[in-house]
């Protein structure tokens, strides 16, 4: 059996559906009804791997562990800024900053209202 890299004979070239293979003669689309002759998909073989942290993805499901730098981080005194929060005009934020985007653009500042405990963010 011949490993395939293109994943695409298992799928409708006209919508996109997976095919359904109900027959040995043909493979049939369940949406538009188009059929692809079986010869096309017969002999081939398709590998993937499915993760721990798919699975939770596609379950929605939260890590059963959390990190501990992600604990550290809640926990560490933050710097104040003389700005007024947006919802409660309370007159000093707290911020941290982060790099979430590339390294040749800005990072990102969060602001927390130790007041209120609104928070939002600007990109910089």
């Amino acid at each position: 059996m011949a490993f395939c890299h293109a994943r695409d004979f298992l799928f409708c070239s006209m919508c996109g559906t997976f095919l359904s293979l109900k027959s040995s003669k043909s493979a049939d689309c369940p949406l538009c009804g188009l059929k692809r002759n079986a010869s096309e998909i017969e002999g081939k073989e398709v590998r993937y791997t499915v993760t721990a942290e798919d699975i939770r993805r596609e379950l929605k499901i939260e890590p059963l562990v959390t990190l501990e730098s992600a604990q550290i981080a809640e926990q560490v005194q933050r710097a104040v800024v003389n700005e007024t929060c947006p919802q409660c005009n309370n007159p000093q934020l707290e911020y941290y900053t982060k790099q979430l985007r590339s390294a040749d653009e800005g990072q990102t500042v969060f602001y927390d209202c130790p007041n209120c405990r609104f928070k939002y963010s600007l990109n910089t």
